[in-house]
């Protein structure tokens, strides 16, 4: 086994593999033999990183990453995220879905704990209250926030810090084509308080790993841009992708999904090689290109 390029949540004194696996499409009694052999390839190759939440196939997905970890008994570090749903805010009812989580995966204490998405009307410091309690319990060894603005998330640093709790994540959409987090201020944000930006979906669902897309121009020139620099390492454009995201910012971990082997050992591939300034801006260059509804 070796270990994984490490990158850290924030100020909490935690880190965890600089690339980890979305698990989304992983659901138990579905995928589970691609799934198992997915785990087992990332497990032999280093600690992962997997990043699940209760709202996966409705608790499907931690059972499923339950039954990796039983077979798989080596170190691993598990994300998951608490559902704020209408009538379901309070601290309360945030530690019970945890316990129910942990019970899901089969663990004690869970590595990283979000909060899915920010409920409109609901004061933020109920969602700063639970997360610290789920600190203060031992449930959880970091928190963090998920699809939170920048305002938020510099709220939810300054109440986690009142109890000396360090903001660890806000894990938001961000890829070559969905580049917003430079443009709200979620990532300068993230360089403020040193939180760790978890990036989901950053190979936009696929397509920078595709061909080149003859209906769109645009589109086209960063896949090409991406499969040529990608050649160049003997590598593909999904690498070349996912490292265009570490080089943008030491905060960003990209979180690509992936159900089968040999996709997670290919996205895990990227952290072997880095790109050169030029290729960062060619790459730079075509993204930018892009309209900005992409």
């Amino acid at each position: 086994m070796t270990a994984f390029p490490q990158r850290s949540l924030g100020k909490t004194g935690f880190s965890v593999a600089a690339i980890g696996v979305g698990t989304n499409r992983w659901r138990q009694g579905v995928n589970d033999g691609a799934v198992k052999e997915t785990y087992a390839a990332l497990s032999e190759a280093g600690t992962p990183f997997i990043d699940t939440a209760e709202v996966y196939g409705f608790g499907k997905s931690e059972r499923l990453i339950g039954e990796c970890l039983r077979q798989h008994p080596g170190p691993a570090a598990v994300a998951s995220k608490f559902a704020p749903f209408i009538a379901r805010t309070s601290p309360k009812q945030m530690q019970a879905a945890l316990d129910a989580s942990l019970r899901r995966l089969g663990r004690d204490q869970i590595d990283l704990f979000y909060v899915h998405f920010p409920f409109p009307f609901t004061d933020l410091d109920t969602f700063g209250d639970g997360l610290a309690e789920a600190v203060k319990r031992g449930k959880a060894k970091a928190v963090g926030v998920s699809n939170f603005s920048s305002d938020q998330m510099r709220f939810m640093a300054d109440r986690l810090a009142r109890d000396n709790i360090a903001l660890a994540a806000n894990e938001v959409h961000y890829s070559l084509l969905h580049r917003q987090p430079e443009k709200n201020g979620v990532l300068d944000a993230c360089r403020d308080l040193d939180v760790a930006l978890v990036a989901y979906f950053p190979l936009a669902s696929g397509r920078l790993a595709a061909a080149p897309d003859g209906k769109d121009p645009k589109l086209a020139a960063v896949q090409r841009t991406l499969t040529e620099i990608g050649q160049a390492h003997q590598a593909s454009a999904s690498q070349a992708a996912l490292n265009w995201l570490l080089a943008r910012d030491p905060h960003v971990i990209p979180i690509p999904g992936a159900s089968k082997a040999s996709h997670a050992k290919e996205n895990l591939a990227a952290l072997s090689w880095t790109l050169t300034d030029d290729e960062f801006a060619a790459i730079d260059k075509a993204s930018a290109a892009m309209a900005p509804s992409r």
